[in-house]
């Protein structure tokens, strides 16, 4: 289980879909979040004159698209993708506090964060390449890293998304005593279809090897997202594919359980009803008992 931590958002102008900026305790990371249609306010901040990353996010006809830069002067850079590049909606700067970074801390950055999306595969990148790393000794390698991993929860919780990977490594032995991992089962007797979940941190976790079927067969009236979902998993590598059943070649995270339990049967569902604990109650019943449990005695 990960420890807390603080993050700090200050929304610079009030509004939540306006520009922010984001700070961790204990971290020398700034992040400076400017929409588009701000770009001439952003790019008078300080900060923005510093050395540091960039990330442009917007879609095209494709959909998600983005481009991840480097340079001494975020702000002239940008001023030229402005020009240049019409498809993106939002900038994302990362410098530190200080003007810490130099010329060679942001290629390495720029490299690492390329080929952390590019694994991740959640949108499509403008970078044709991964660009080469800097050269970096030892104890800068590390503090780069260090860096990046607190990087990788802030951008995400500006709803930055595109370095978060749904595929999941095996958990560790130790996950298995962990209070908040449960182990559910999906099961759909006349396709014969089979799969395993854990419940962990938040993320249902459904395990390699877990059965899906291969062909939508639910209604498109009220699932588009939903089917829209099984398609991009169905046509991704994470999938062996076969007829009428597929199955996950590797552990593969969804947000909720109703996500989860549409994707795999592919038709919309219950996911609170469909997930079975071992001993067959439904997930509904088991956390109504825990809520029971939790709010016996408590105060009217």
């Amino acid at each position: 289980m990960s420890t807390g931590r603080s993050l700090e958002l200050y929304f610079v102008d009030g509004r939540p879909d306006g520009m922010l900026t984001a700070e961790v305790f204990n971290w020398t990371g700034h992040v400076l979040r400017i929409p588009k249609v701000q770009l001439t306010k952003g790019l008078a901040r300080p900060e923005a004159r510093q050395t540091g990353v960039y990330i442009l996010s917007g879609e095209n006809q494709d959909g998600p698209l983005a481009y991840i830069g480097e340079a001494e002067d975020m702000a002239s850079r940008l001023k030229d993708h402005a020009a240049k590049k019409d498809w993106w909606d939002t900038a994302v700067l990362i410098t530190t506090a200080g003007d810490a970074l130099h010329k060679a801390h942001v290629k390495y950055l720029e490299s690492r964060l390329v080929e952390i999306a590019k694994t991740a595969d959640q949108c499509y990148l403008e970078n044709g390449n991964i660009p080469p790393r800097s050269s970096l000794n030892e104890a800068a390698t590390a503090n780069m890293e260090s860096f990046l991993d607190t990087l990788q929860m802030v951008l995400p919780a500006i709803r930055l998304d595109l370095f978060q990977s749904p595929r999941r490594t095996p958990p560790p032995k130790a996950i298995d005593t962990a209070e908040e991992t449960l182990s559910l089962i999906l099961t759909s007797p006349a396709k014969g279809l089979t799969a395993r979940a854990r419940l962990v941190d938040g993320e249902v976790i459904v395990a390699a090897g877990s059965q899906m079927v291969t062909d939508w067969v639910g209604s498109r009236k009220h699932s588009v997202g939903y089917q829209k979902r099984h398609a991009d998993l169905i046509g991704s590598d994470v999938v062996s594919l076969g007829s009428p059943l597929s199955s996950l070649r590797t552990n593969y995270a969804f947000s909720s359980l109703s996500t989860a339990a549409a994707v795999i049967p592919g038709r919309s569902s219950n996911g609170r009803t469909e997930w079975k604990l071992p001993d067959g109650r439904s997930f509904a019943e088991w956390e109504d008992a825990k809520l029971s449990a939790i709010t016996r005695g408590a105060p009217s």
